[in-house]
């Protein structure tokens, strides 16, 4: 049989060689563009549509296999539900709700454009339940619905969304609510996708399974999941779809097969069948390119955001029953963290892209941790510090501007650890304390500090040691200093 096929091969080939010279330039031809087309076809979706952005990255490794506008600001439609499930689940990891616990609708959720449960205001469901609403219908109103319950507002929840991205080394990405209907403000990119969705693997393994999620019922239904690449191309496990008008489509997937993983992005797609091709292409080409090896260790965590909720049944009744975040009672913040103040807080607004030059800086197209290694690397002097020089100037004169100016040239260089962050200065400088006695010599010739960041009752005094030589060496001061209960994460600074 081989060699049958192979004579039938080489004649065809020689009697295209007998043709006339005219009638063999346009088969060549043919076969010329043919292959150009080919090579082509996985840039086309830039070169026909000014919305697409896409990248794809090894999750093992970090390394970027390829990129398309990674880098360009985008809308991140239903993308933004990732960030609220990614709080959600932090959430639930620190014992702060269940998954049962009550998710009270108020009149501002229950009033979501679709896609949504349609559940009405004073009604609640589960935590489990709009988790699950999110990662198949995408539900609007369940993801208003958490962010109020998480942050007491949706407003002040978006605040924490925005934090919790520039923690996670998102530089690049500003959340306005927490659905992803249209904000014009509200945006990010192809590679900080990217990176939420490998935080979310990593970081919370244990509550991953649900962006598999194929169905679920809610009462008489049966919702389906708006991915359809799950259950259709071999290894793909999630994450989440997303669409706007002025998005386009949108497409985050992570696949893992035969030792190897990766995390696409596809953004501004044409159509959401455009968007699944493509994704298909890029899982396709990309997947066999992928390493074997590595940890997969590549977003550090960060300290878990504060949540505010409702204590008791009656209590969450009572808030469903109000209007938030526009009137009603806003519930009071419950902390369940060390007493020392390990729970990390953050309420500050951020700068725009256009007012930092570390947001517009050129960056680096092959390394995933190009662009936040840029802003970790930008010194707390000028970060936390001079704007909370200019506060205290406005507020008690020369006095408070040198008390503020000689905490910021304590500030050490390299790489630092933050252990946390509290309100008040003497409990971060009791954080410390407490942490360099049971840090033993890893942290013998670490110098504490704390860098006040914020304003009036958002302010905080983050506390950090400095003068680790390299990051391994803060990377492994904060896996002991979390054997011993302390929150930890490692910078640059």
């Amino acid at each position: 049989m081989r060699m049958k096929s192979s004579a039938v091969s080489q004649s065809v080939f020689l009697d295209r060689a007998k043709r006339p010279s005219s009638v063999l330039a346009k088969v060549v031809g043919r076969i010329i563009l043919a292959g150009i087309l080919a090579v082509s076809a996985l840039s086309t979706p830039a070169l026909a549509n000014p919305k697409y952005a896409g990248i794809v990255v090894d999750a093992k490794t970090g390394k970027v296999l390829y990129g398309d506008s990674a880098d360009e600001l985008r809308y991140p439609a239903s993308l933004t539900k990732m960030m609220t499930l990614y709080l959600t689940f932090e959430a639930l990891e620190a014992g702060r709700i269940s998954k049962s616990t009550p998710v009270p609708f108020s009149k501002n959720a229950a009033s979501e454009p679709p896609s949504k449960l349609g559940v009405r205001a004073g009604q609640s469901i589960t935590v489990e339940q709009a988790i699950l609403s999110l990662v198949t219908r995408s539900a609007n109103d369940s993801a208003t619905a958490l962010g109020e319950l998480l942050g007491g507002s949706e407003q002040r929840f978006a605040r924490m969304m925005t934090n919790k991205a520039r923690a996670l080394g998102m530089t690049r990405t500003t959340y306005r609510n927490a659905n992803g209907l249209p904000n014009s403000e509200q945006r990010t990119t192809a590679r900080d996708q990217a990176r939420l969705g490998l935080a979310l693997r990593q970081h919370f393994p244990q509550y991953y399974d649900y962006f598999s999620t194929r169905s679920f019922r809610f009462g008489k239904q049966t919702i389906g999941n708006h991915n359809r690449l799950l259950g259709n191309v071999r290894g793909v496990d999630g994450i989440k779809t997303g669409y706007t008008r002025a998005s386009g489509f949108n497409l985050v997937t992570s696949a893992q097969l035969d030792g190897r993983s990766i995390v696409a992005v596809v953004m501004g797609g044409t159509s959401g069948g455009a968007r699944d091709a493509q994704m298909r292409k890029l899982v396709a080409k990309y997947m066999p390119e992928a390493s074997r090896r590595g940890s997969g260790n590549l977003i550090a965590q960060t300290p878990a955001a504060p949540v505010a909720v409702a204590e008791t049944a009656s209590q969450a009744a009572t808030l469903a029953a109000t209007e938030l975040p526009h009137t009603g009672p806003v519930p009071d913040f419950r902390y369940s963290g060390e007493a020392e103040g390990s729970v990390e807080l953050a309420y500050a607004e951020t700068r725009p892209a256009s007012d930092n030059p570390v947001l517009s800086g050129k960056i680096a197209p092959n390394t995933l941790d190009a662009q936040s290694a840029k802003l970790a690397r930008q010194p707390a002097t000028s970060r936390d510090v001079d704007a909370q020089v200019t506060n205290s100037v406005a507020k008690s004169g020369a006095a408070a501007e040198a008390e503020v100016r000689a905490e910021a040239k304590a500030v050490p260089q390299g790489w630092v650890i933050q252990i946390g962050a509290t309100p008040d200065r003497a409990q971060a400088v009791t954080l410390l304390d407490n942490a360099k006695e049971k840090g033993g010599k890893l942290l013998r010739d670490a110098t504490p500090f704390t860098v006040a960041f914020g304003d009036g009752s958002a302010q905080v005094y983050r506390a950090r040691f400095g003068g680790f030589g390299d990051q391994g060496k803060a990377v492994n001061a904060c896996k002991f200093l979390k054997k011993k209960g302390f929150a930890c994460w490692a910078s640059q600074q």
